[in-house]
């Protein structure tokens, strides 16, 4: 089992990652090989709440293009964590209402 720090790399930070926010969905990118029994225990003992449910989705990689040379983005790995009802993670520190 890896370390809830090699597992969890780091919050996902969108639009829809915020409006997710409001229903208790939270989204990180995490490991590529990490199944979602590590994940929901990695988010659980980082930051103490308790996980209902996660969702994984692999991103393909997209094609981008930088003058005559062609690339590929990265492929990696997005989990979103469904949280029980009264538990929060605080992605910036302090938020405000009026941000």
């Amino acid at each position: 089992m890896n370390s809830a720090y090699e597992v969890i790399i780091r919050p996902i930070v969108s639009e829809r990652s915020f409006d997710l926010m409001n229903e208790n969905k939270y989204t990180f990118e995490v490991a590529k090989n990490a199944p979602k029994e590590e994940i929901r225990a990695a988010i659980q003992k980082l930051f103490g709440v308790r996980v209902l449910k996660v969702n994984t989705i692999n991103v393909k990689p997209k094609k981008k293009r930088v003058r005559y040379q062609v690339g590929m983005t990265r492929s990696w790995k997005k989990a979103v964590v469904t949280l029980a009802p009264g538990d929060t993670i605080e992605v910036f520190g302090k938020q405000s209402a009026e941000d």
